[in-house]
């Protein structure tokens, strides 16, 4: 089991950290087969892979067509009977899942965009079972600001640092941002206690691709690296957390 998570798409930058933390997850869980719960899990990208190790996942997704080719996907895997779709939001997810139902909730880059990040941030505690881990994901405010500063975006720039929810007008469809205190105190708020915090595409998306090409296993074990130390972390252009819900449920 734990040979096919580390197998699974674990190559690139994007998704290196995060696959690192929830292995982790995983090797802790002695084994067993967990009921996970993929929260705008889309086409299956880590939903997928989680089946193919053996564990049961259930995709909250509103796009038909993503759900479509989740299950598609699933079935070329093989693992169509571990792979469950569910169209719906986040916002919606207490209506979906029931209470205490999964082992682990992933979350990735939805509270950008939910109407109500603290009744989300709810859900997914109340989905967990009391021990279960949530795998959160967001937007990073810094990151946003600097990359717009470098590309003399100033104008842009100096919104996203001067706005507490870190928008800009115009063709920004992100909602909200969120740097480590204010996403620690959203989950906290929820009864969901971070254990680990990291940073995903430190510099992957500051490099030129022909840097980043000529030597992609530097890349990566850079990013590997720099995911969890200060204040490389802190400037990520995502924030990866691992919370949890209090209380112990025997394995």
């Amino acid at each position: 089991m734990e040979r096919t998570v580390a197998q699974a798409r674990i190559a690139g930058p994007r998704t290196a950290v995060i696959w690192s933390v929830l292995r982790g997850e995983l090797a802790g869980q002695d084994g067993r087969p967990l009921s996970v719960v993929d929260v705008g899990g889309g086409t299956g990208g880590f939903a997928v892979p989680l089946a193919e190790a053996g564990h049961t996942v259930t995709v909250v997704d509103p796009s038909p067509d993503a759900l479509a080719s989740l299950l598609r996907r699933a079935t070329d895997a093989g693992v169509a009977e571990r792979v469950r779709a569910l169209q719906g939001d986040a916002d919606s997810l207490g209506d979906l899942i029931p209470p205490a139902a999964a082992d682990l909730v992933l979350c990735h880059a939805v509270f950008e965009f939910v109407d109500d990040p603290d009744a989300v941030a709810q859900a997914l505690h109340d989905a967990l079972r009391p021990g279960g881990a949530a795998s959160i994901l967001v937007a990073n405010r810094a990151a946003a600001v600097l990359s717009r500063a470098v590309a003399g975006q100033w104008q842009a720039a100096a919104a996203l640092l001067a706005d507490a929810q870190a928008r800009v007008t115009g063709r920004d469809t992100v909602r909200r941002r969120f740097d480590l205190i204010g996403a620690e105190a959203l989950l906290a708020e929820a009864g969901l206690h971070v254990e680990q915090a990291h940073g995903v595409r430190v510099v992957a998306d500051l490099v030129p691709g022909v840097v980043a090409d000529a030597d992609p296993e530097a890349l990566l074990a850079f990013e590997l690296a720099a995911s969890a130390v200060p204040p490389y972390r802190d400037v990520a252009t995502q924030l990866h957390l691992l919370a949890r819900r209090r209380g112990h449920t025997d394995h």
